[in-house]
């Protein structure tokens, strides 16, 4: 039973590791795990997050 992770710590894992998967944007990433580090992964944030991001790349 040792090997068997919980779900926290596969989610840090997983949200530790999100910047090098392939095929994923570096931004989203790097908000995803900044949100999940600060314990504010939640669908309002995220939303919020996402839309900033969107903001952003228009002023561009």
């Amino acid at each position: 039973m040792e090997n068997v992770k919980s779900g926290k710590q596969i989610l840090d894992d997983f949200f530790n590791e999100i910047e090098n998967l392939p095929d994923i944007d570096k931004k989203i990433a790097q908000l995803f795990a900044g949100l999940y580090s600060q314990n504010k992964f939640t669908d309002v944030n995220i939303r919020n997050e996402l839309q900033k991001l969107r903001e952003k790349k228009d002023e561009n």
